[in-house]
């Protein structure tokens, strides 16, 4: 795997200005094209879960073993259950990589997307999530990777956390070339549900934005020709 260090040409400072004025900031070219293209590599190659929620509302993660062997009709209770809820602004379902959990567990002991983990949580990353957002209480970085295939989706929410731990949220876009009218937009909402802004997940770009103002990810198109690729989470202030 690539030494792993952010882009030294980010001016820091000028995108925390611009996150203090919208509570909404993109950073193009996060990494050095080399990096960015071996991150891409590393996360087309994990070993993704189907992630999504049964009857009780609870989540579960499917491998692709599991779903392989699912016979028809769970198969179909599943997928009518994921799109009842869907209806009803309930859940998400996409393919994810836990990457906090699985590092702790030990899971894929080998895979590189550990490296990038680990990375999420160095002093050089912590600092600069910090100078981003203007706030020195960011102790950690929570993290998972995600794959949004035709017809997945993110129903609207806020992230606030279980003990209010999270300053910001962010995403890292991996998706080359991606087309507005494929879906997977990252939106944000006003009080009349109507979009204020919209962000199509470019490639090598990171978006971080105040996880209180309501937002969504909307539906991957059934004509979009690639999945949507991304690592997603917060900036935390819990202990360590």
């Amino acid at each position: 795997m690539t030494q792993l260090r952010l882009n030294p040409a980010i001016d820091v400072q000028a995108y925390a200005r611009t996150y203090a004025a919208n509570k909404v900031v993109q950073i193009p070219n996060l990494f050095e094209p080399e990096i960015a293209e071996a991150l891409e590599r590393v996360l087309l190659g994990a070993p993704w879960k189907l992630l999504c929620q049964n009857e009780f509302g609870e989540n579960i993660l499917l491998s692709q073993e599991q779903l392989k062997i699912m016979r028809p009709e769970a198969r179909k209770e599943l997928e009518d259950g994921i799109r009842e809820r869907a209806a009803r602004n309930l859940g998400y379902t996409y393919y994810a990589y836990p990457m906090i959990e699985a590092l702790k567990r030990g899971d894929n002991r080998e895979h590189p997307i550990h490296a990038l983990t680990m990375f999420l949580n160095s002093p050089e990353f912590v600092a600069f999530a910090r100078a981003l957002i203007s706030d020195p209480r960011v102790t950690k970085i929570d993290a998972h990777a995600s794959n949004y295939q035709r017809g997945h989706y993110l129903t609207r929410h806020v992230d606030d956390g279980a003990q209010k731990e999270r300053r910001a949220a962010y995403t890292i876009g991996f998706s080359r070339n991606w087309q507005p009218d494929w879906g997977g937009l990252l939106a944000f909402l006003d009080d009349n549900l109507d979009f204020k802004r919209a962000y199509i997940p470019r490639f090598n770009t990171l978006t971080v934005f105040d996880g209180l103002m309501p937002h969504t990810v909307t539906s991957v198109s059934s004509f979009a020709p690639n999945g949507r690729i991304s690592v997603a989470g917060w900036f935390r202030d819990d202990p360590l």
